[in-house]
């Protein structure tokens, strides 16, 4: 876990030297945070709003259509936010979600004990997308939600347009995708639901009078959130595991609380989600190296949360090395955000990541074959690993 003369232990470096500065500006006028303490009264205090993550494209949308509650902010957020608390609280996801976390995790992993090998992405994002599905209450899909998830949420996005062969190319594939995933995952939700309340996500949207086109931008936004960051942690946080047998023998030793701690480390070193964008509603002052310096309406700022992270004044020493320990002053950082917007879902995605990696480093003789690849989205500073197989021995399969 820590070794002399080791520098970082992160697999996913996004390739940024060490900033001199806690504040500064980039070439085009945008505002970069690199301190902790910065970010986090940023992201906790008033006078911005949300910024990137497809935000501009939301923002083309009909006055009338609500916004995804990611995009919203102010009393009408914060109301959202307060509805929609019960269903992310640490004794609902115990008392609800455990059970079915367990259960679908055995099921990958008898599905892996059948083939011999399998690719972990695959593995952990049908355990995301079950456990998310169940959460959001996309109880009704038809077959292949995946296989639709996959293609609305490519390697490579392209932005769409009318003024390139490939911009329209981008435009016709994304409406394409959102059309197949409302026909065959969330209409069917919503007629179920409408028929029949249940206790979940969809219901309550359903209850408020939310449009279908509506409730379709909240169930993808929740896919993004809780689906594909948490099939990015899972394969991250097994790299780290697998290719470092201190931490391996630490994880497998200790009580469940040992082991959310080690994960909490893992994604603090390791943002998922690399960088956050705000705009300034009004004047705002962050703390500079040379006295305070002042954002003005309209600027934006952007949040290095994998330079916030390993901020040694907030994290201690040896910010860029794994230390479990760590996590009881600290946790995960800035990693699950903080403030209003703050993901709802951090506890649910550490618990399903555990349930799932306690099981899979508890059979016999299991590895990982070859090193996996890892890519970044340039949008989100996010990176995806791909290419990390797991396998058993002929021994153990069964």
């Amino acid at each position: 876990m820590v070794r002399e003369g080791q520098e970082s232990a992160r697999k996913a470096d996004r390739g940024r030297a060490r900033p001199a500065c806690p504040v500064g500006r980039a070439a085009d006028g945008t505002w970069q945070v690199h301190d902790y303490a910065v970010a986090r009264e940023l992201l906790r205090g008033p006078g911005t709003v949300q910024a990137g993550l497809g935000i501009e494209t939301v923002e083309k949308l009909p006055p009338r259509v609500r916004r995804p509650v990611l995009y919203r902010d102010g009393p009408e957020h914060r109301e959202h936010r307060r509805q929609t608390a019960r269903f992310f609280t640490p004794r609902r996801v115990d008392e609800h979600y455990r059970a079915l976390m367990v259960r679908i995790a055995e099921e990958q992993l008898a599905a892996l004990r059948a083939a011999g090998e399998a690719h972990l992405s695959d593995l952990a994002f049908d355990l995301a997308i079950g456990v998310v599905s169940d959460v959001i209450g996309l109880r009704y899909s038809r077959p292949g939600l995946r296989r639709r998830l996959e293609r609305f949420f490519p390697e490579e996005f392209g932005q769409p347009g009318l003024t390139s062969v490939r911009g329209l190319y981008w435009l016709v594939r994304q409406n394409t995708n959102w059309l197949r995933i409302h026909l065959a995952d969330v209409r069917p939700a919503i007629r179920a639901h409408r028929r029949r309340p249940h206790d979940d996500l969809i219901s309550h949207l359903v209850a408020e009078g939310c449009s279908d086109a509506e409730i379709l931008g909240e169930c993808l936004t929740f896919a993004a959130a809780g689906m594909v960051t948490t099939r990015e942690f899972i394969s991250l946080a097994a790299w780290h595991l697998f290719s470092d047998t201190e931490l391996l023998a630490h994880y497998r030793s200790a009580d469940e609380a040992g082991r959310l701690a080690t994960l909490q480390e893992l994604l603090r070193l390791e943002p998922v989600i690399g960088q956050l964008r705000r705009r300034a509603t009004r004047s705002v002052e962050l703390a500079g190296p040379d006295g305070p310096v002042t954002v003005r309406p309209g600027e934006y700022v952007e949040l290095l949360l994998d330079d916030a992270n390993t901020d040694p004044k907030a994290v201690g020493e040896d910010p860029l090395l794994v230390r479990p320990g760590r996590a009881a002053d600290v946790g995960a950082g800035l990693s699950f955000g903080d403030g209003p917007h703050r993901c709802p879902g951090a506890h649910i995605a550490l618990l399903e990541t555990d349930v799932f990696l306690s099981r899979l480093f508890a059979l016999d003789g299991i590895r990982m074959n070859g090193e996996p690849r890892v890519a970044f989205q340039k949008a989100i500073g996010g990176y995806e690993i791909r290419g990390l197989t797991v396998a058993l021995p002929r021994a153990g399969r069964r």
